[in-house]
């Protein structure tokens, strides 16, 4: 079930009922700077681990999952791994960030994936302001409300 984050104060989490452990947060690597990017690919995506770049997108979103209590995260390069690891953790609740390309086959991905009677996850989706695959843009609040921590809307 596909379904849109919190965006005003009062609103309801749509994940609200969903526990941080059954949680995954996907990221596209494209929101890291393209200059300077300390990050190295691995075969589970971007990782970001040592990175002090407080001007850099993804640094800012891990942070705040990372406060928020999310263990499930993902800075991937494309759809693939991202549903590779949708179907590797099998979580209950999926905030995606991507372009609106990524986000409609990701979502068929997934809702693809046999989900032996659980049904498919509630996915959030948060898609870029800018995109073209380097130096992207999100909409830093509509990620911090959907992610559902102290201080989001519902959070």
């Amino acid at each position: 079930m596909v379904v849109e984050p919190a965006r005003e104060e009062g609103k309801a989490d749509p994940l609200a009922g969903v526990p941080l452990s059954r949680r995954l947060l996907l990221l596209p690597h494209c929101l890291r700077l393209a200059e300077g990017c300390p990050g190295k690919m691995t075969p589970s995506g971007l990782d970001c681990s040592g990175c002090e770049h407080s001007e850099c997108k993804i640094h800012a979103i891990l942070r705040a999952a990372i406060e928020a209590g999310y263990e499930n995260i993902c800075v991937a390069p494309g759809g693939r791994l991202a549903v590779k690891r949708v179907a590797q953790t099998r979580p209950a609740a999926i905030v995606a960030v991507a372009c609106d390309k990524e986000l409609r086959e990701g979502v068929a991905a997934v809702e693809a994936l046999d989900w032996d009677g659980d049904g498919p996850p509630i996915i959030v989706q948060i898609p870029l302001l800018r995109d073209g695959c380097v130096n992207t843009d999100v909409d830093m609040a509509q990620v911090k409300a959907a992610l559902g921590g102290p201080g989001s809307p519902g959070g």
